[in-house]
Formats: structure tokens, C-alpha cells, sequence
């Protein structure tokens, strides 16, 4: 087969490995020494542990060397390493995470005719199973990524399966869990599990066995009673029967007492402990850890990933949910079972236990992005207040104008983007304006204020395509506001400042006869901004007469937006932006280039702009893992850390301002030396564990930003036609002949329902 041998991608791993989490690693026992034993709500009063489930098997294969090398390399020091164990036809026990070798191994490609049918728990099962084949022969197969919706070019290392000697051989971990799902299953093909556990746990230290078969925990339970390997009974769904009781997981917890008398401690899924409503809304948390630690057991929780579908009280942050299991102020799970070492680690490690009052680092500045518009519709009063709620530094306006000539805050000129227009009486309004847009819109110009405040909200889907919606019981909540109420707001609140963002300024001066700059001033003026300097005002845009304008006008801040992704800056065009602009927004890509979601490398565009002494900003960051590079693990801090100490940005620009906010608080953030888990990831570095022909097609770099792509001709004086005059053709020019009508008609009713239905369906 073509590819690496095993022997050399374990090599490629560990070498990766250094290269990509290149510090030095803190001395983290020495700092929570410190740490008060009763600062934990574990049982034993100890930090929970992180147990890695077949390693980093959010990114790598399942129980892979590179797996369990990387979760060793950027976990916490005490990380524990979890195995599945399955018992091959020779009886040697491997690490695999499931009874069949079908989704997370090659034995399809390489023996396609040896499936076989077996019951498993009582149901006919097909497939190809570890009992029909010896050691020898799996050696023929590499394991794969057995979760299709992450990536698979990793499969191309071939990395061999492994006995449990040699994954303890290989990592020497500080703790071994050896899980054993389907005891019954091999007695049933005549191989015996007890015997196997029994026999490896002389040859190799095993810290703790789980399993969901009573009758195989109880079976072993005197003859590790003495030792220190404990034991853990795994819950399976709580209506799910488990067989040597015949009672169902459900009634089970409610007999801890029981479950004692041959555990130290129970594996259960998260739902057990904070269960979700059908909408996938967190409940109330359950009395199960607190009922269990009466009973002297330790509790576990399992289902940890960082890319599955978890509670949208938890925004898509799959730290914030580690956090609300080891340090909610009222219990804390002794351990969690994650596909994600490293976040469960910096959660413990770095973001328990902290200190809410202090608004932490000044880096990153946060700025929101229409708001918390991760949370409710954006641009509205609620998502407003909860970016400020969030800890955001500065809140956003993008300046739009109405028919009547009022600023207000929108998330585009173009009301179904953001609204519900489409729905609304004002559906028919859709027009084609080729100088805003290539579809046709129904644009804010074309309605009143009152009209717009009529409007149902609606809230933006960025990952709709991945089925990831944002927070579907608020999706059309909140009122829309104009600049004026969004200017007297934020003077209310412990606020940095206000940005503000202007764009198609000459589109509405010359067609519209809206001058939205004079419009943004005026507001300004009588809010009060113009004589207060508490706050910063920073206005944004893309074009460089609108900044140059401001300048000219008025004593504000002004924030330069890149509006495309580019490889390169050179010193005319960074000359020429510092002339008007005090501040430079740039895509992430612009910085961290990748290719399907693999970085590349790292450009020199933030250091070249930082060299002329202007702030860098980069935008624009969400936490829904499909946004984020693979580097980054699925985890939002990780990407926000990688461009504030790898990139060295000043700022962010978000749609969740509250994982920015709570990054600049993490406590790792104060020590001298950062744990592996709060390291920056090194742009390149994971792309060179994928193997030749698993690579991403190379992609046409970026282009170079030049001093052609600032210019800008001035803006042109606010014509004196009135709104109405302009709307009477769809670009303000003269009035079409009667027959270019008849067709600028059926165009329009084409064009509309066409934007109408693409509308329809984003709002479904």
C-alpha cells in the first residue's frame, strides 16, 4: 500500500508533536499545589481528571499511536489514557473502539469478503469483527478516521492497531483505563475477558476498568480489591436493559448502594447530570453526583467532543461546558471522559476557579460583531446588552439608512438579510441594484423607520449548511434600534467605546440623496460623544473617503476594513492607509492562510502593519467548530489564542463576545510559562502529518495587497432628489422606455421570488 509505514508515522507524530505545541511546558503541579484542597467538589477533593478517549480521537484516528503520542503531548500531566479493549480470535487484547473493525479500520478495502453476522446484546449485527481474525493478520490493516464528519487525511499515516502492552510501551501514561463494552460477547465466541484483564494487569499497570455488564465488574471485584485499579460501572441509556440484572440503567442509579458493593465509581453520560429538554435546552442539573459521592463513588462523565451537538445554552463553547461540570459552585464530577483532551485540560487547568470580577488581560481588545449575534438576531436590543453582559470592550453599529433619512443600527443594507421582510407586507419591494449587490434586495432606503421597526428580527445562520443553527427559541427576538438608541445605550455602560461602520456612503449621496456620514456626525453631536472622552468612537469602513471624510471632520477613530483576503501589504498601501486610518481590520485568512481548513504557514501582514504603528484587528471569529481550521482542535480559545500569541493581534471581532471575554481572563494567561494545553497552535505544522496523496489540492495563493486596491475617488455631494425620486428605477438612472419596462418588470418578479424563496428557506 502506498503511504508511510507504522514505524514511521509514529515517528512523523512525535515529531509533529514538538513542532506543534513548540513551549515549554509550566510547571503545573508545583502551581496547583498552591490550590486548596477544598477548591474542588470531587469526591477525593483532587482536581477532576481528563481521560482521553482513545487519545486525541477528535482529530486523529481512534486509538492510534499519534492519538495517544498528541493527547500525552498537550493534555494535562495526569491525563489519562482510555482503551477500548476488544480481544482479537488469538485472544490478544487491542485497543479499538469498537467490537466491529468496519468504520475505524481498512479491513474493508483489504478483506471485503470476511464480513460476518453475529448477535450482539440480542440483536443480529453484521460486519467485520476483531474475534474473526488474529493479531497476525490485523497487522495487515491501519485504522482510520471512523467519524465521518471529521477529517480523514490523517488515514493515509496507516497506523497500525495496537496491543494494550504497546500502547503502554509506547506513552508510558500516568494512567491507564482499560473499557470493556462487550464481555459477553467474547464469552460467547469462547474468549475470555476476565481472564485476559486478569493477565494484563500483571504486565502493566492499569489504573481503572469500566464496563456496563455487572455480572463482568462482580466477576473480577475480588481480586482487585486490594489493588489500586478501580473499578467503574458504566451507564448506558437509562432505558437501555442491562442483562445480567435485566433491569434497565434507570433503575440501576436509583440503587447506588448496590452498585457499590463492587465499584469505586460510575462512567455516565453527560445528559445523566445536566439533561436537555427535546429543543436542546439545559434542565436543571440532576441530584446524581451529589447522590454518589454520598455513596462513596466517584462519578464520570462521558460524550465529550468538542464537534458534537451539545446545548445552545452553551453557544457552541465546548469549554464553557467542561466548566459547568467541574466548577459550578455546587458539585464537581471527578473526571471526564473527552475526545478532546486538551480543552477538557485548559477548562480545569486554566479556566475553573476564576476570577469573574476582573475583566483579565487588556489583550485582545473585543469588539462585537452586530452584536452578540451568536446569541439573538443581530443589530437588536437584546444582543447588544448581552455583548455587553458578555465583557466586550466595544459594540458595534452598522450604520444603515431608512427611506426617512434615520441612521440605524442593521446588519446589512439589504433587509432579508437580518429580517423577516421577505414574510412581510414589504415582500414585493425586492429590487436588482447592481451597485450594492448582484441579487436583488429589499433595501433599508426603500422603507421608514416605522416600517423597519416592524419587522420580525431574525437571527443569523453562518453554518446552516452543517445544520448548526444558533439559539432557535430567540431566533426572532429583541427590537431593532436606531443609531441614536444604540449611542445613548452605550454611554450607559462600562463601555471601551463604540464602533461604527459606514459603508456604500456614495451609492446613497448620489442615487438616494441620504448623506449618511452628515447623518452619523449629527447623532454623534447631540449624543454627546463629541464632548466626553470616556469612551472611544472608532469608525469603520472599507472605503478610504469615507475615513478620509471623518478625518477631515471630526477627532474620531478610524478603522480601515480589508474586505478581501490577501498574501501580502506593501509599504505604499500601508503608507497610504496610515495617512486617514488609525487601525487595520483583516480577515483570519489574511493572516493564517489554509487550504480545507488546514493552515499553510503565516503571512507578515500583522507585523508589516504593526511596523507603521497601526492597531491590528482580525476578523471574524465564531465559535460553531466548522468556522475554525483543524489546527485549532474544534475549540474557539484555541483559535482566539493562536492569533492573539501567534499572531500578535491587538483585537477581535466577534460574534461571541463572551468566549473572547472569557479568554482574556484565564488564569494560564498570568503564569511565566504556558501548560502545553494553552499554546498557541504553529500555522503548517498538522499539515505535515497528512501524508502525499491525502494532501488538500493546492489552492492559488491570496493576492497582494497594493496601493491601487486603497484608492478611492471622493465622495460625491448628497444629490438633492428625494428617496422616492431615486427608487423609481432600480439604480436611480433615467426612466426606462416602455418596453425595457415590460421587461424590467418580469426581471423583477423573477428576481424577487427567486431572493424571496432563498429567503424562505434560510428562515425555515
Amino acid at each position: 500500500m502506498p503511504g508511510l509505514n507504522p514505524a514511521m508515522s509514529i515517528f512523523r507524530a512525535l515529531f509533529i508533536v514538538c513542532v506543534l505545541h513548540s513551549v515549554v511546558t509550566l510547571q503545573v503541579s508545583a502551581q496547583r499545589s498552591t490550590k486548596k484542597a477544598s477548591s474542588w467538589q470531587t469526591l477525593s477533593g483532587n482536581e477532576p481528571l481528563v481521560i482521553a478517549r482513545g487519545g486525541f480521537s477528535g482529530l486523529l484516528p481512534d486509538s492510534s499511536s499519534a492519538a495517544y503520542n498528541i493527547a500525552m503531548s498537550t493534555s494535562s500531566p495526569n491525563v489519562v489514557l482510555w482503551c477500548d479493549v476488544q480481544l482479537t480470535k488469538d485472544a490478544v487484547g487491542i485497543c479499538f473502539p469498537d467490537l466491529k473493525l468496519d468504520n475505524s479500520s481498512s479491513i474493508a478495502d483489504f478483506s471485503p469478503n470476511t464480513s460476518s453476522t453475529y448477535l450482539v446484546n440480542g440483536v443480529s449485527t453484521k460486519g467485520w469483527f476483531t474475534v474473526d481474525y488474529d493479531m497476525d493478520f490485523l497487522q495487515n490493516i491501519f485504522l482510520t478516521q471512523g467519524i465521518y464528519s471529521r477529517t480523514n487525511r490523517f488515514d493515509g499515516n496507516m497506523f497500525a492497531i495496537q496491543a494494550v502492552e504497546d500502547v503502554v510501551a509506547q506513552n508510558k501514561p500516568s494512567g491507564l483505563w482499560l473499557n470493556i463494552q462487550h464481555s459477553s460477547f467474547f464469552t460467547q465466541h469462547k474468549l475470555n475477558m476476565r481472564s485476559y484483564v486478569l493477565s494484563v494487569s500483571k504486565s502493566v499497570i492499569v489504573n481503572y476498568i469500566s464496563s456496563p455488564e455487572v455480572g463482568f465488574l462482580r466477576s473480577i471485584e475480588a481480586r482487585f480489591r486490594t489493588s489500586k485499579t478501580k473499578l467503574v460501572f458504566r451507564f448506558l441509556g437509562a432505558g437501555d436493559t442491562e442483562l445480567s440484572t435485566n433491569q434497565t440503567y434507570g433503575s440501576l442509579l436509583k440503587n447506588l448502594t448496590f452498585i457499590k458493593t463492587f465499584a469505586s465509581g460510575i462512567l455516565v453520560p453527560k445528559s445523566y447530570i445536566w439533561p436537555v429538554t427535546t429543543g436542546q435546552y439545559l434542565l436543571p442539573h440532576t441530584s446524581v453526583v451529589s447522590d454518589a459521592h454520598k455513596q462513596g463513588l466517584e462519578v464520570y462523565a462521558s460524550d465529550f467532543a468538542n464537534d458534537a451537538s451539545f446545548s445552545y445554552n452553551y453557544s457552541y463553547n465546548p469549554l464553557t461546558e467542561y466548566v459547568s461540570f467541574v466548577d459550578n459552585g455546587e458539585f464537581s464530577v471527578d473526571g471526564v471522559l473527552s475526545d478532546f483532551p486538551l480543552t477538557a485540560s485548559a477548562a480545569i487547568g486554566c479556566f475553573s476557579h476564576m476570577d469573574n470580577k476582573s475583566s483579565g488581560e487588556d489583550t485582545p481588545t473585543v469588539i462585537s460583531h452586530n452584536g452578540a449575534s451568536g446569541m439573538f438576531p443581530g443589530c437588536t436590543d437584546l444582543a447588544y446588552n448581552q455583548a455587553i453582559a458578555d465583557g466586550a470592550n466595544f459594540i458595534d453599529c452598522p450604520v444603515q439608512m431608512t427611506k426617512d433619512g434615520v441612521p440605524v443600527c442593521l446588519t446589512s443594507i439589504n433587509l432579508i438579510e437580518g429580517t423577516a421582510v421577505a414574510q412581510s407586507t414589504f415582500g414585493s419591494l425586492s429590487v436588482l441594484i447592481p451597485e450594492i449587490q448582484k441579487n436583488p434586495g429589499i433595501f433599508t432606503f426603500n422603507l421608514t423607520w416605522e416600517e423597519i421597526k416592524t419587522l420580525k428580527p431574525v437571527i443569523s445562520n453562518p453554518s446552516f449548511d452543517y445544520q448548526l443553527v444558533r439559539n432557535p427559541a430567540n431566533k426572532n427576538a429583541g427590537s431593532f434600534i436606531s443609531l441614536d438608541d444604540f449611542l445613548t445605550l452605550a454611554l450607559s455602560k462600562p463601555l471601551s467605546g463604540v464602533l461604527i461602520n459606514i459603508e456604500n456612503a456614495a451609492y446613497l449621496a448620489e442615487k438616494q440623496g441620504l448623506g449618511v456620514i452628515d447623518a452619523v456626525i449629527d447623532v454623534l453631536n447631540k449624543s454627546g460623544y463629541k464632548n466626553q472622552t470616556a469612551q472611544e468612537v472608532i469608525i469603520q469602513s472599507t472605503n478610504k473617503a469615507v475615513l478620509t471624510t471623518f478625518k477631515a471632520q471630526s477627532g474620531y477613530k478610524r478603522m480601515y476594513m480589508v474586505d478581501e483576503d490577501i498574501s501580502s501589504i506593501d509599504d505604499s498601501s500601508i503608507k497610504d492607509i496610515k495617512s486617514f486610518a488609525d487601525s487595520v481590520a483583516i480577515s483570519k485568512e489574511s493572516i493564517f492562510p489554509d487550504e480545507q481548513l488546514f493552515l499553510t504557514g503565516s503571512t507578515k501582514v500583522v507585523p508589516r502593519l504593526k511596523s507603521f504603528n497601526l492597531t491590528v484587528y482580525a476578523y471574524l471569529f465564531r465559535n460553531e467548530f466548522v468556522s475554525q481550521a483543524w489546527d485549532f482542535f474544534s475549540d474557539p480559545i484555541v483559535e482566539i489564542n493562536s492569533y492573539v500569541m501567534g499572531a500578535d493581534i491587538d483585537g477581535v471581532i466577534t460574534d461571541f463576545p463572551a468566549t473572547a471575554a472569557s479568554y482574556k481572563k484565564s488564569k494560564c494567561l498570568e503564569a511565566k510559562e504556558l501548560p502545553p494545553y494553552m499554546a498557541p497552535a504553529q500555522p503548517g505544522s498538522l499539515l505535515q502529518l497528512v501524508t502525499t496523496q491525502y494532501l488538500p489540492p493546492t489552492e492559488a495563493p491570496n493576492p497582494s495587497f497594493t496601493v491601487a486596491d486603497v484608492s478611492e475617488p471622493p465622495l460625491p455631494p448628497v444629490s438633492k432628489q428625494t428617496a422616492s425620486d431615486a427608487n423609481s428605477t432600480s439604480a436611480g438612472g433615467p426612466s426606462p422606455s416602455k418596453s425595457d419596462a415590460n421587461v424590467g418588470k418580469i426581471a423583477g418578479v423573477f428576481f424577487s421570488s427567486l431572493s424571496l424563496f432563498f429567503a424562505s428557506v434560510l428562515l425555515i
